[in-house]
């Protein structure tokens, strides 16, 4: 046997990658049930997703995205998803790496997820109290623009330094 242990973190993470997948994968073939819609914060910096550079700009670090009304050209693999979203009234296409994720969220059900960036903790889910007795979502709103492109943040989600 050799002296290497068991990375559970790194298993749980790809279980909890997974639930994002099938749920963008049903999504995608059935469309959103109900009031469900989804907020998915990812690293802007990763290695793989690719954004327009006016996003990535505005964006260094981090992008929360809001999958609701108005989202197009949804398509899953194994290792992304790309989904066309408007910012200032101009569809956009953005391919984003299941390992870019930091965060999702389903207010609709109070469900939500945090996932490790290289450098951080293990994963943890997020538990229904943790959600209801803390400010979960800080809305970022563009202001650009008649219409207003919402972002928004999930700071409650990350580890305080």
């Amino acid at each position: 046997m050799t002296d290497s242990i068991i990375k559970y973190d790194e298993l749980v993470q790809a279980a909890l990658i997974g639930v994002v997948r099938d749920i963008l994968i049903d999504t995608a073939e059935h469309g959103l049930p109900g009031e469900h819609h989804f907020y998915i914060t990812f690293q802007t910096n990763h290695p793989g997703v690719n954004i327009p550079a006016y996003l990535k700009e505005r964006y260094e670090e981090d992008m929360t995205i809001v999958l609701q009304n108005q989202f197009w050209d949804l398509f899953i693999d194994d290792e992304h998803f790309e989904i066309s979203l408007s910012f200032n009234r101009n569809k956009e296409l953005l391919y984003v790496p299941f390992d870019a994720l930091l965060g999702f969220f389903d207010p609709s059900v109070d469900f939500g997820l945090h996932f490790n960036s290289d450098d951080e903790a293990p994963v943890e889910l997020v538990e229904k109290e943790d959600i209801t007795t803390s400010p979960i979502v800080e809305k970022k709103v563009v202001e650009d623009t008649d219409e207003k492109d919402n972002i928004v943040a999930l700071d409650t989600f990350r580890k305080k330094k």
